[in-house]
């Protein structure tokens, strides 16, 4: 069974195909955590809550409540009542006082995974998917709070989600409702997360854990450029073939906080939740919150074996798209070809060069709408702007398929601009504070999306162009953070659920429209990679990775994201050169090897290319057509990481069979008077007979003595082997 509760020992097992998370009912009321490592396969581990030990629990030592609460292993710690470290809960009542008392109650045993309301969220069939409810109770309020975990009979994975109901007579506010805690024993472990800022985002950080907190967050409200929802705790040893991962990722895209935190008796908690700064929510009687979900994996072998569950996770059970596993068209965006200076003419001229080479979508971007020549209005204004593109936008679209092309468009729906013609109509649907200046950024404001109404009218204006013309795919970018929060259709006492009411709207405005459009590619962005997260994949099957598409600095981006999220979500466009962020000229084929890592496209002028480059566009476009399936479903291996060696980043994409590999390497600087390289494969069959290059090896060979890879003359130099099983 995937979870069985013992009633002689008061504990609650969780196992997946090779972990195990448990956690005891101590005293008949606390909930407290035990284990969560390799799989067991017995329930005696009661033991190590130390139940025995000072200062015991309260029941047998009435005068220490407050010493049991603040050293013992809580599985959902609250504030307020004497645990000082990190609180998961805080609630606030009506006449101010802060305190709870989660008292274990009952549970339940399911089948499958409900849904979470109005929230992205993984999901499982009753076959292969099993979810554990937990009541506890507030006996002062009524406040009932169910803790569901699930677990996948594929994967080793535990989810964890929370929901709060006021079963009182009064209203309540919550402060703080985080999704996950795990306690455990200090082992000197190294805390990793991905940092950065625009156009070099998720760069992977390693750094020891002292005493106190570490946290990793965002209250910008969109998971950020900066900070990203994923933390993990690893064993001072780990790599990514060795070593112990303890890892959350969390599946929500607004404010968010991580947090590890290693107490007074070498404990450490480790958190993940909605960030409470800015977050209040009022709970009035019979209403019910519920807290996004948080994923769990624990591997013990290393930073790798984490990544491939993550993987496996998020396309089986989170991308819900029809786009998954089909081959997706390569596109050309004219974002950096043109710009906002464009016109239908231009357009179609990019179309037509672009159909010869094998390119299969033109992607418009944005400039196409109202009075829209420039960043600084239109945005909310979403009607054709005819004097760019006569005769309209379905004209233009029916002119690109005459090429057997698909055609996709840009959208900012979240945004509005101070000149636009609907903010003068309604100025009050932009989220400010009344008398102050609301903050621009980039020109523009945020809309309300808390409220319906306004939700409504984005989604007809977006719908409606949807409607009226053959459109495939749709990039939808969010191009600023949120400030001066107020919105005026929220009481005075409800203004701190602004930031989560937002996010829902977004949500909400994404499933409509793939309800209405259920073919469409739905392309998430955010000035780059501000909302690359697992939130955003339950309704996107890809999400653009970076503004900055030099394939030099998309090495370290693309290895932070890799480290979460499948190559397929990735989107990966070869750019000109000299690159437009950075200026570095890189060669042609490299950019293609880079971005044949994601999603594939192009972010260039295509007419201006030269001959040359005009072949080598054909021949990647056959490569991705060739490779997709591989690069999309394959297990993904790091082997070297530019960061690290400075000199050289490689990974290798093996098929499930283990038949087929792909390996990608990358040059970074060359370096005079080195050796060629020894690289060590991973993910092979050790029996197998592999061909590489016209060379036959062992599985073996390769991954233990190690394939030699000559050094490339010149910076920025890449190959891309393909590693074939021999099986005549």
């Amino acid at each position: 069974m995937p979870i069985i509760y013992d009633e002689t020992e008061k504990i609650f097992m969780l196992h997946t195909p090779n972990t195990t998370y448990a956690f005891a009912v101590v005293d008949d009321c606390y909930l407290a955590h035990v284990y969560y490592g390799k799989r067991l396969h017995d329930t005696g581990i009661r033991y190590l809550l130390r139940e025995e030990e000072p200062p015991f629990v309260p029941s047998v030592n009435r005068r220490e409540k407050n010493s049991f609460l603040d050293q013992a292993w809580m599985e959902y710690p609250e504030s307020g009542m004497g645990d000082y470290r990190e609180s998961a809960f805080c609630m606030r009542t009506a006449d101010g006082f802060r305190g709870s008392e989660l008292r274990f109650a009952s549970y339940g045993i399911e089948a499958g995974k409900p849904r979470l309301a109005g929230l992205p969220a993984t999901w499982g069939a009753e076959e292969t998917c099993s979810t554990l409810n937990v009541y506890c109770t507030d006996a002062r309020t009524g406040v009932e709070v169910c803790l569901a975990y699930s677990v996948f009979e594929d994967v080793d994975v535990v989810t964890r989600s929370v929901t709060v109901e006021n079963r009182g007579n009064e209203s309540v506010y919550l402060e703080k409702v985080l999704s996950a805690c795990i306690d455990m024993e200090n082992r000197d472990y190294e805390m990793v997360g991905l940092f950065g800022s625009w156009a070099r985002e998720r760069h992977v950080q390693r750094l020891s854990l002292g005493y106190g907190r570490q946290n990793i967050s965002s209250f910008k409200g969109e998971s950020s450029h900066q900070e990203h929802p994923f933390l993990a705790l690893v064993t001072p040893e780990t790599t990514q073939t060795t070593g112990e991962v303890y890892a959350m990722n969390f599946v929500y895209s607004g404010n968010f906080i991580a947090q590890a935190e290693r107490s007074q008796f070498d404990s450490v908690r480790m958190t993940m939740g909605i960030h409470p700064e800015g977050f209040c929510w009022k709970l009035a009687p019979g209403e019910q919150f519920t807290a996004p979900e948080v994923v769990l994996t624990y591997s013990d072998e290393g930073l790798g074996k984490m990544t491939r569950t993550f993987h496996e996770l998020y396309r089986t059970h989170l991308i819900r798209s029809p786009w998954l596993r089909r081959e997706r068209p390569i596109l050309i965006n004219n974002w950096e070809a043109t710009y906002f200076d464009f016109d239908e003419k231009k357009l179609i001229e990019i179309a037509k060069e672009a159909s010869q080479l094998g390119i299969e979508m033109l992607v418009m971007d944005d400039g196409w709408f109202g009075n829209r020549n420039t960043d600084e209005g239109s945005l909310g204004d979403w009607e054709v702007n005819e004097s760019k593109l006569a005769g309209g936008l379905a004209c233009l679209v029916e002119d690109v398929k005459k090429f057997g092309m698909k055609f996709g468009i840009w959208f900012e729906p979240e945004m509005i601009s101070p000149d636009s013609k609907l903010f003068r109509k309604h100025p009050d649907w932009a989220i400010q504070i009344p008398g102050r200046d609301i903050t621009q950024s980039r020109a523009q404001y945020v809309l309300d999306l808390s409220r319906q109404e306004v939700v409504d009218r984005v989604y007809e204006m977006v719908a409606e162009i949807l409607r009226n013309a053959d459109i495939s795919y749709v990039k939808w970018d969010m191009n600023r953070q949120l400030t001066t929060m107020g919105s005026a259709a929220l009481p005075a006492d409800r203004q701190g659920e602004l930031y989560h009411r937002y996010m829902l709207g977004v949500y909400q405005l994404q499933e409509r429209l793939l309800a209405e459009f259920p073919e469409l590619l739905l392309e998430n962005c955010s000035g780059g990679g501000a909302r690359f997260d697992a939130g955003m994949l339950y309704y996107s099957p890809q999400i653009w990775c970076s503004d900055d598409t030099d394939a030099v600095e998309r090495l370290a981006i693309q290895e932070g994201t890799a480290m979460v999220y499948p190559l397929s979500c990735m989107g990966a466009h070869v750019s000109a050169c000299p690159n437009h962020i950075v200026g570095r000229n890189t060669s042609f084929e490299t950019r293609g090897h880079v971005a044949l890592a994601g999603t594939f496209g192009y972010e260039l002028d295509v007419t201006k290319l030269s001959a040359e480059e005009k072949e080598l566009i054909k021949e990647q476009t056959v490569f991705y057509h060739r490779y997709h399936a591989l690069v999309a479903e394959g297990d993904y291996y790091r082997l070297l990481s530019a960061g690290e060696t400075g000199g050289a980043d490689s990974f290798l994409v093996v098929s499930k069979d283990k038949s087929r590999a792909l390996l990608f390497y990358v040059q970074v600087l060359a370096r005079a008077n080195r050796k060629n390289r020894l690289l060590r494969l991973q993910g092979l069959s050790p029996e197998k007979m592999y061909r590489v290059c016209g060379k036959c090896y062992t599985g073996a060979v390769l991954m233990y003595a190690g394939l030699n890879i000559k050094l490339l003359q010149g910076d920025f130099k890449s190959l891309l082997w393909e590693i074939e099983e021999i099986t005549e």
